[in-house]
């Protein structure tokens, strides 16, 4: 689907603060995603300026943090500091400390796929200790089988949620907002709405310095070890975007990777090969490392892989993606060069459980090759 980018007559901060206004307006609870990560600080930090200036009532306001375990300590603090925040405005903060899923990136040898948050079966190893406070348990929770995705939406089942997700995150967000939009829709099927989810990366910093609002120090930290701008996200350690940056910022939090491996012993990995193919990585360090090799044929690599199905993808969640993959690239294999092959392949090793990479590439490959062909056409015709 075409995706048309429309300019607007007012900037993106007055109409995010039109849009928390209106989910407020219909009487309901409002339900507010918290995660101490750089998008739910500005919704945040919004939401706390229309409370103070009495354009929304804090009553129906319940802010919910789903603490995944594995975080950062600044993370943590972060989040303390503002459930402080939103309970003085009379506001209600739920922490949740449940035995949840998680996707694990480092678990690839062992077969498992899950992460078990807060598991009851390793507390002498958690990364650490759950706050006082914190709720343990919910009627509603299936304990170790649901993610929070499945969770969340029985709690919120009679009210609005709203959540700083933003398109320019991801491929797959744009596309369903653009969907949702063209249906003349405002609300997803599980009663969420994005108010921020026309912002760049841009427009989330300038708005964090604009209000002062104070943000985790490992942004500072990634920034300093060399992460780019829109690299910038911060995730629980075993998803495939922080465990990347975890070696680096082992400089600045001295015992991390130790109560790391301890957690979760694969976690070794990251220190021998984050800067190569199983984790998704394409940086000069990596291509300095492999300027000797003989270029890889990705297409046959791909071939081979997709010729033993079970013996390579010994799960049946592998097995679905590598499936998925499979027929994408069946789909493609006639346009598609060495460097689009390996773009694939490494989707398959890296991991790809929620198919975000593939429906990246499926943007990248087919929209390049409709460019083309439009270019081809104009020349015919020209």
């Amino acid at each position: 689907m075409a995706i048309k980018r429309c300019a607007a007559s007012i900037d993106v901060v007055e109409a995010a603060k039109i849009r928390i206004r209106n989910v407020f307006r219909n009487g309901l609870p409002v339900y507010m995603s918290f995660s101490g990560g750089k998008d739910s600080l500005c919704l945040s930090q919004l939401v706390i300026n229309l409370i103070q200036t009495g354009e929304i009532n804090p009553k129906q306001l319940i802010v919910q943090f789903i603490d995944e375990e594995a975080i950062f300590p600044c993370i943590e603090e972060k989040v303390r500091e503002w459930r402080k925040k939103f309970m003085l405005v009379g506001a209600k903060f739920e922490w949740f400390c449940l035995e949840v899923k998680h996707y694990n990136c480092f678990n690839e040898l062992s077969n498992d796929e899950t992460f078990i948050c807060w598991d009851r079966y390793k507390k002498d190893v958690w990364v650490r200790q759950p706050p006082s406070f914190a709720i343990r348990n919910h009627p509603l929770l299936r304990s170790r089988t649901d993610t929070y995705q499945d969770f969340l939406p029985r709690v919120c089942y009679n009210g609005i949620t709203i959540t700083g997700i933003r398109t320019a995150e991801s491929v797959h967000r744009l596309y369903n907002v653009a969907t949702m939009t063209a249906a003349r829709k405002s609300i997803t099927n599980r009663h969420q709405i994005f108010p921020l989810y026309d912002w760049t990366n841009n427009d989330v910093w300038l708005y964090l310095l604009q209000e002062k609002v104070d943000i985790p120090e490992v942004y500072l930290f990634l920034w300093q070890s060399g992460t780019q701008k829109r690299q910038l996200r911060v995730s629980q350690f075993f998803s495939i975007d922080t465990a990347r940056t975890l070696v680096k910022m082992n400089e600045y939090y001295p015992d991390l990777m130790e109560r790391i491996i301890r957690r979760e012993p694969n976690a070794y990995l990251a220190s021998l090969y984050w800067d190569s193919e199983m984790f998704g990585r394409n940086t000069a360090v990596r291509k300095q490392n492999e300027k000797v090799q003989v270029e890889k044929d990705y297409k046959v690599a791909l071939i081979e892989l997709f010729s033993n199905m079970e013996g390579n993808f010994q799960t049946k969640h592998k097995r679905y993606v590598a499936e998925r993959y499979r027929i994408f690239f069946m789909k493609v294999s006639t346009i598609v060069d060495n460097k689009d092959c390996k773009m694939i392949y490494e989707g398959l090793i890296t991991g790809d459980p929620k198919l975000r990479s593939l429906r990246a590439l499926y943007q990248r490959i087919y929209g390049r090759y409709i460019e083309n062909a439009k270019k081809k056409e104009t020349l015919l015709n020209g």
